[in-house]
């Protein structure tokens, strides 16, 4: 199930990044440091752009596995890491999975980084 995004007091919210407007707790740290780890890795990010530019904005792990020279295991639990991290949604078709991005993720990232 992915994980949201943190919630911070919505004074410091409105107006500031949560990294420079206040003090995150140790849940939102650590919620906001396992997003940033699960796009720490090359391969994870090109999956993230791979999914992004897929017609429909979503593609299937068939067609990812097709475009990277690594195993199927191996692109499977990566992806499983970008879900885990509430970055991707998973949706089963039949035997295939499909993974789009979660809608505002990584531009809700982005504004945590924000001065």
């Amino acid at each position: 199930m992915p994980t949201e995004l943190p919630v911070l007091d919505t004074a410091v919210a409105g107006c500031c990044s949560p990294i420079t407007g206040g003090v995150m707790n140790d849940s939102e740290a650590t919620s906001l440091a396992a997003k940033f780890k699960a796009m720490g890795d090359p391969t994870r990010l090109r999956l993230l752009s791979l999914v992004a530019a897929s017609e429909g904005g979503e593609a299937c792990v068939c067609d990812l596995n097709d475009q990277l020279d690594l195993s199927q295991p191996t692109v499977s639990h990566h992806l499983k890491l970008l879900v885990d991290a509430g970055l991707l949604t998973r949706s089963k078709r039949g035997v295939w999975s499909y993974y789009a991005l979660v809608p505002g993720a990584l531009p809700a990232l982005a504004d945590t980084l924000q001065v």
